[in-house]
């Protein structure tokens, strides 16, 4: 029955429900439809699209699906379900049907998940019509407003999706039933990435407690919080003023916290993990793979079978290469990584004229903390520009995968997240970079300092070493990550659901239908839309705070604790949106997390060189090791009752001559002062750097090979000694291939073939499709 404009009258509302349904499915059933389309009640009015959607509900009727129309007080729904014929279909082409995948006869239509209804009608919905036209663009036009698979009574939201649950183990195969297997798989690796995080996680915390036992011990503390008649240089414009570097004791003490003796070990550790977390990682994954059945599942298959649904005289689409294209994209990649790498320059621009705006203000509690006020503020605005980053990169990594034209929405989804993925570390590493590796190298010396646009001069690291800048920065950006945006990831649904039922009970007329099939549609609706990146854009979040916990984290011993309990939450968080506070995610099907598993491997790597480059060049432990055994007091031999380290704080600063300031009278401090001290090696006559300060340089590289070399030998052989997939899952599937040939060998000799049977040739052409 085809409803025409405004012909639906009250009395139908109750019936036009139980046309969704046949007599075996019942009105109380949970889901007695597979999809729901809706569309504004005012399009009836308007006859082009009236007949469009007329026209699009008799194509999809053409196509194995049934479709019933119940219109609310300002809504259409048009309920789908598609027929048993499509999924014979489907379990005839694949011969892998859902729980049955060890035997060779398709099952009955019966025995087809839910999730598989859902993903094979979504796949029909999206598809292209006779005209064209997707159910996209009629969106676009104003024809239909959304479609999506309606939630139905789960034990999910009491068993999982609740704050009291953080600390019980997921239920994954509930998790498959509802959601599909790249949403279980998603929460399998991220339940997995938090259990691994503990131990790390009490590692950092142990160095960092080291630090702290030691915290008054520290032989370099104990000389710089002694340090009355040593006068540091002025810092930069803001700051005219010689500074004791006793002031520094503090910070001095709390650099001591994550930059000491256990660093070094701890960077290996990190190194270490990285490898045995990936690789039990695919043992985990091979594991559940092989409990779900999906062993043997092929992808393109899967959606050659979808399309050959859709369309019978469906033609597949080859793989294309195109030099042309890859050089675009090669090129407009790099232009936006300079973009991104310029944007960290603003970020140097900002700080030193912070830097200069902030003592000009001459405030009285920031009077001798400026750079620790540019550092944090300089954090914040760093912040500000990944947010406003990560939305332009998105839209260009979009662009640049519609120019390459991927075969399949899966290749669609590997190149942009690896598009995506490159514009978005960029974004947030390139600022711990300029500080790591950059910040106070370039400045020259006190008297001749460098100088931006030959006014204001470049930014210094902290008194206490760049090591202090590095933490802070890392602190404050994980911080604020792991807050700000796990809060706004959970209110902003939540609010904007509550505004829509608050507004639609405001418009809603007293006399409004009670049906409670509409009622649950309604409730449906108003759920928080999802879209292709609502699963993507969680694992992004995490691949990003996996960089922050492994890439710098020799500069930030707490990030692995900081990253598990901010999984605590975010494990719950994702459960309560997607089950209570979004629309159901259509069910998709696959057998591993695809390219982020490379994207975790590179990250790994990246983390080994950035964590050796930390400790050589941004870290006091060469330094220290250089003077202990070589230019300390314990040089030549040790001297009892004598600390090995006495004495470097003098060693470690270089002498300025207060005479050969060109401005000299225009700083303040003590009249008496004829020398200042600044962080650096060099020769107190001409300036110039000094045999110490190349002789560091030499085994700063050593150390930074031999590092990087270990830790890679330790990696590749870890990887070795932990095969990726476990000897009992091997031998399963070894067993079943076995039990399948062996069925098949007996039936052919024992079973005479009827006409209704396909021969073994037949059904070998059939599972090549």
């Amino acid at each position: 029955m085809v409803q025409g404009p405004n012909s639906l009258k009250e009395d139908e509302s109750i019936r036009v429900p139980m046309l969704c349904r046949e007599e075996s499915f019942p009105l109380v059933s949970p889901e007695p439809c597979d999809y729901i389309l809706v569309a504004d009640r005012s399009t009836q009015k308007d006859s082009r699209k009236w007949k469009k959607q007329q026209q699009f509900k008799k194509e999809l009727e053409a196509k194995g699906l049934r479709v019933q129309v119940l219109e609310d007080e300002d809504k259409v729904f048009y309920s789908v379900r598609a027929n048993d014929s499509i999924f014979e279909k489907y379990q005839m082409l694949l011969m892998e049907p859902d729980g049955a995948a060890h035997t060779a006869e398709p099952a009955s239509p019966d025995s087809v998940s839910v999730t598989t209804r859902i993903r094979i009608v979504n796949f029909i919905l999206k598809s292209k019509m006779s005209d064209g036209e997707t159910f996209e663009t009629l969106t676009k036009a104003g024809i239909f407003e959304t479609r999506f698979p309606l939630h139905k009574k789960t034990k999910l939201k009491d068993s999982w999706a609740q704050w009291k649950k953080m600390l019980q183990m997921q239920p994954t195969d509930d998790i498959r039933d509802y959601f599909g297997e790249k949403v279980a798989l998603y929460f399998t690796w991220l339940g997995w990435y938090t259990r691994m995080l503990l131990p790390a996680a009490l590692t950092g915390l142990a160095v960092f407690l080291f630090g702290f036992v030691h915290f008054e011990a520290s032989q370099i503390s104990k000389e710089v919080c002694e340090a009355h008649e040593i006068y540091m240089c002025p810092l930069g414009d803001h700051n005219r003023s010689y500074q004791r570097l006793s002031d520094t004791c503090t910070f001095a003490k709390l650099t001591h916290l994550f930059d000491n003796e256990g660093t070094v070990f701890f960077a290996f550790f990190m190194a270490l993990w990285a490898t045995v977390f990936l690789e039990v990682w695919k043992r985990k994954r091979a594991r559940v793979i092989l409990h779900w059945n999906l062993y043997g599942w092929d992808e393109d298959q899967e959606e050659i079978a979808l399309e050959l649904i859709n369309c019978p005289n469906y033609e597949l689409r080859k793989h294309r290469h195109s030099f042309l294209r890859n050089s675009i994209i090669l090129l407009v990649v790099v232009f936006m990584i300079c973009i991104l790498i310029g944007m960290a320059h603003i970020l140097v621009v900002y700080r030193v004229m912070a830097a200069a705006a902030f003592g000009y203000l001459a405030l009285s509690f920031l009077e001798n903390q400026v750079t620790t006020a540019v550092v944090v503020t300089g954090a914040v605005v760093h912040y500000m520009m990944i947010i406003i980053m990560t939305k332009v990169n998105k839209c260009v990594a979009l662009k640049l995968c519609k120019l390459e034209e991927p075969r399949t929405y899966s290749e669609h989804e590997s190149k942009f997240t690896v598009k995506f993925f490159t514009l978005q570390f960029f974004a947030h590493f390139s600022s711990l970079i300029y500080i790591a590796f950059i910040l106070g190298r370039i400045n020259g010396h006190p008297g001749k300092s460098v100088r931006l646009a030959g006014m204001w001069k470049l930014e210094e690291c902290h008194l206490s070493g760049c090591m202090m800048d590095l933490f802070m920065q890392m602190a404050i950006i994980m911080g604020l990550k792991q807050t700000l945006s796990n809060f706004m990831e959970y209110m902003k649904p939540l609010l904007c659901l509550k505004w829509r039922k608050w507004r639609r009970s405001w418009r809603a007329s007293e006399d409004r239908s009670k049906n409670p099939v509409l009622q649950d549609w309604r409730k449906n609706l108003d759920l928080n839309p999802v879209n292709t990146f609502s699963l993507f854009d969680e694992f992004m979040e995490m691949m990003i705070q996996y960089g922050f916990t492994t890439t710098f984290v020799a500069a930030f011993p707490l990030a692995p604790l900081l990253a598990f309990i901010s999984n605590l939450l975010e494990i719950r968080l994702d459960a309560i949106k997607m089950v209570r506070l979004q629309r159901r995610l259509v069910p998709r099907k696959t057998k591993d997390i695809g390219t982020w598993l490379q994207v975790l491997e590179i990250i790994g790597v990246l983390a080994v060189i950035a964590n050796g480059m930390v400790i050589a060049f941004t870290s006091e432990f060469i330094p220290r090791m250089v003077y202990k055994y070589h230019y300390g007091p314990c040089g030549q031999r040790a001297v009892p009752g004598v600390d090995c380290l006495t004495g470097y704080t003098n060693y470690s600063l270089s002498v300025f001559y207060t005479k050969d300031f060109p401005d000299a009278s225009s700083i303040q401090g003590p009249q008496n002062v004829t020398e200042c001290r600044y962080r650096d090696y060099r020769n107190p006559t001409d300036y110039s750097l000094s045999e110490q300060f190349w002789v560091l340089l030499a085994i700063r590289l050593g150390f930074l090979i031999l590092f990087e070399h270990v830790a890679l030998c330790i990696k590749l052989v870890a990887a070795w000694f932990v095969p990726d997939v476990p000897q009992s899952v091997k031998n399963s599937v070894l067993d079943d291939k076995y039990k399948k040939l062996r069925n098949r060998i007996s039936g052919g000799r024992s079973r005479p073939r009827t006409p209704s049977s396909p021969a073994p040739s037949q059904v070998l052409k059939i599972t090549s499709v």
